[in-house]
């Protein structure tokens, strides 16, 4: 069969390019997604997201030994799901810094400063402040404020106030330093994944195919140009054809993979495993970055709601409540977010604390059959432009083998400072009043971890990924790129890349909605010509 448009991937930015392809009745577009339908319910719970890892909703990707981080295989979760990891992630909107922009422009990609991009932020979205300069009105994507009613949430942003922390109304209305509830995609109770938001009412048009548990093999290569696709369903290869372009949109790992096994890649690699060498491009799978995690946990003086909503009982009643209404059932226990400056001449926030108002082992519980969990803060602390790089590589020719991924975290000296001052930053903060009524003795690392050395090694068997890789298909202008400004791959017409691989540099937030504005502008720039 042939299309217009052939988009591989039904992620955060594949969505959108399908969708918006769509909307011209002329451009007939079949979207190509290794997953199956976002119809679980543990999909559309936003209680659940920490349930999916493991499941077949989950790639099962893991890390090799991390050399800088006591050798750790460090799991690396993606969803293999329409939707992709929109409909596993923990639902937080947010875009970064405005300069974190203007420095992907710096970096050579022209048209992607902060006023170039907010066009695309406000088009997707429909914000419930209602539209503004910063805020979309009436976008597919439906974004709501986080709540929470813990007593300690309150107490979190009065300790910030009195330690002289901005404390914020809306992170994504200028500079995001301070200390805030961020917004959601959750509507109405449910997760507001890519899936739902663009392709819900686009599936209905008659010239987009979606076709669901699809796995790419390989692009077709013909004559310098991207031509056709070649995929494997119920154990049947099938190949389509694309007429005027195929928009690759797997994300950081998926995206060089599929490349690779295409024979686009760095040449000594591919000629390592017998693939015949398509296009040399060393940048494929080369300058991976992701925000290094660091969990803490304090015990709580006094008792938190979200677990007494864990008793089985009352989580039952909600669940049934939920399904019937969208209302009830507990929603993700976050009860702020801080973003900071590790010292005060750098220019942007580069760490950022997320205090959870639940102790991570929690689950429900009931009189006579489990005690709960003991109350508990548990923070995490994140580098937000860390300076280790990492890489993706292909284990073997084989396109179901899964790729090596090597995130190499704490492989620059600064990112193992920037999370050693905020261990020590955080165990500071949560005793400023009225936020010291209700923490008590730190669980861990524990106070008697203080030197240095203590610390850098709690840190390395401790540090794990937020979810946020990037860059593995870079965009730019210099030999290293694997893209230009316009997402077209350097070397090969009828080839773009929209997803969080084509970041030249990590955003000072979470990617979700950043990948869902490249898809905006790269459907934008494909139907300007």
């Amino acid at each position: 069969m042939t299309y217009d448009y052939i988009v591989i991937g039904g992620g955060s930015a594949g969505c959108v390019v399908a969708a918006r392809l769509s909307e011209r009745p002329n451009n007939r577009v079949l979207l190509l997604e290794s997953g199956g339908r976002d119809t679980s319910l543990l999909l559309k719970m936003p209680l659940a997201f920490p349930l999916l890892r493991d499941t077949p909703l989950d790639w099962g990707y893991d890390t090799d030994p991390e050399p800088f981080a006591a050798d750790r295989i460090v799991p690396t979760a993606r969803g293999k799901v329409l939707g992709g990891s929109s409909s596993v992630n923990g639902m937080m909107y947010s875009r970064g810094h405005p300069r974190d922009y203007d420095q992907w422009r710096q970096m050579g990609a022209e048209g992607w400063s902060y006023d170039d991009v907010l066009p695309y932020f406000r088009k997707s979205e429909s914000n419930w402040r209602g539209e503004s300069p910063v805020h979309g009105g009436d976008g597919p994507l439906k974004v709501t404020p986080y709540t929470s009613d813990e007593p300690i949430s309150q107490a979190i942003k009065d300790a910030a106030g009195a330690a002289g922390y901005r404390v914020l109304d809306d992170f994504e209305g200028g500079d995001p330093e301070g200390f805030a509830l961020p917004d959601s995609t959750i509507y109405r109770g449910r997760r507001a994944s890519a899936s739902k938001a663009f392709l819900e009412s686009a599936r209905r048009r008659p010239n987009l195919d979606i076709v669901i548990r699809a796995h790419v093999l390989r692009i077709l290569i013909e004559r310098g140009r991207a031509a056709g696709v070649e995929y494997l369903k119920g154990g049947v290869r099938h190949t389509v054809r694309a007429d005027r372009e195929i928009v690759l949109s797997g994300g950081a790992y998926a995206s060089p993979q599929i490349l690779m096994l295409s024979g686009i890649g760095p040449a000594d690699h591919l000629q390592s495993l017998g693939i015949p060498v398509e296009l040399d491009l060393p940048g494929v799978g080369a300058e991976l970055q992701e925000h290094p995690l660091v969990p803490m946990g304090f015990r709580l003086k006094k008792p938190l709601r979200f677990t007494q909503r864990l008793r089985a009982d009352r989580l039952a009643l909600a669940g049934l409540g939920w399904l019937l209404t969208g209302r009830g059932l507990p929603s993700v226990p976050l009860s702020c977010i801080a973003y900071y400056k590790s010292r005060l001449e750098v220019e942007r926030p580069d760490l950022e604390t997320i205090f959870m108002a639940t102790n991570m082992m929690a689950q429900p519980w009931f009189p006579g059959w489990r005690k709960p969990q003991p109350d508990a803060l548990t923070t995490m602390s994140v580098a937000l432009r860390p300076g280790s790089r990492g890489f993706v590589r292909l284990r073997s020719a084989d396109p179901l083998d899964r790729p090596r991924i090597r995130l190499n975290f704490l492989q620059d000296p600064d990112d193992l400072r920037l999370l050693r001052h905020a261990t020590r930053w955080t165990r500071d903060f949560v005793r400023n009043a009225p936020l010291a009524d209700h923490v008590g003795d730190e669980l861990f690392p524990g106070t008697g971890l203080g030197q240095d050395a203590e610390l850098d090694a709690f840190i390395r068997h401790a540090v794990t990924v937020g979810q946020h890789p990037v860059g593995t298909c870079r965009m730019g202008n210099d030999d290293q790129a694997v893209v230009d400004p316009a997402l077209r791959l350097r070397g090969i017409a009828g080839l773009r890349i929209a997803d969080a691989s084509v970041m030249p540099a990590l955003i000072g937030g979470h990617t979700n909605a950043p990948s869902m504005m490249i898809g905006e502008k790269a459907a934008d720039m494909m139907m300007a010509n």
